[in-house]
């Protein structure tokens, strides 16, 4: 069975991974402000493998509200447009034969607040998860207790240590939703 340090530093890994999870999935909302990391999420088909856009073009931002794109490949200029289209971007690619152009436009008022909206509901999922790591953790510890391979002053101490993780986490957590919405919310 593991020991007490071993679960608390798998927890924390985990409560790290979801906090990178976090901001990465917070990246790909469109904040009217041009950024490579909106087509993070967006796959074309690469002779059959599902691939990122910035893997098979390169992505410039000249103005703050352009992507440029630029393929590496000729024939994957309709490919990148079809799978920007169809995206839940919901921007309409601009293309000459050889780069595509994104303008981002600006979000309306009720556009932001809707934003926020997204942006606090994927911030109260990783809340909930992180929550679940803390209270396996003291599960695990509860279980160790009763099965007399730790003491009660030790179990105390873990719970503690959990609840003082948790905290971090959810200070972390806050600070970068607050953040992602100053940025939503600016025009």
């Amino acid at each position: 069975m593991a020991t007490i340090e071993e679960l608390e530093q798998k927890t924390e890994d985990k409560m790290t991974k979801a906090l990178n999870a976090l901001r990465s999935e917070l990246a790909s909302i469109r904040t009217g402000r041009a950024t490579p990391a909106l087509l993070d999420r967006i796959r074309v088909d690469y002779y059959g493998t599902p691939t990122p856009i910035n893997q098979v073009a390169n992505v410039s931002v000249p103005e703050p509200r352009m992507l440029v794109i630029q393929p590496w490949e000729k024939n994957m200029v309709k490919v990148i447009e079809k799978a920007i289209m169809t995206s839940e971007l919901g921007i309409n690619p601009n293309s000459d034969g050889i780069v595509i152009r994104l303008n981002i436009p600006q979000p309306t008022e009720d556009g932001r607040k809707e934003l926020v909206k997204q942006v606090n509901k994927k911030g109260e999922a990783v809340r909930v998860e992180i929550r679940n790591m803390r209270r396996e953790l003291n599960d695990a510890v509860k279980k160790q207790e009763k099965a007399k391979q730790i003491t009660e002053d030790v179990a105390k101490e873990a719970t503690d240590k959990s609840q003082k993780l948790t905290d971090k986490f959810m200070k972390e957590v806050d600070k970068v939703l607050a953040n992602k919405e100053k940025e939503v919310m600016s025009v």
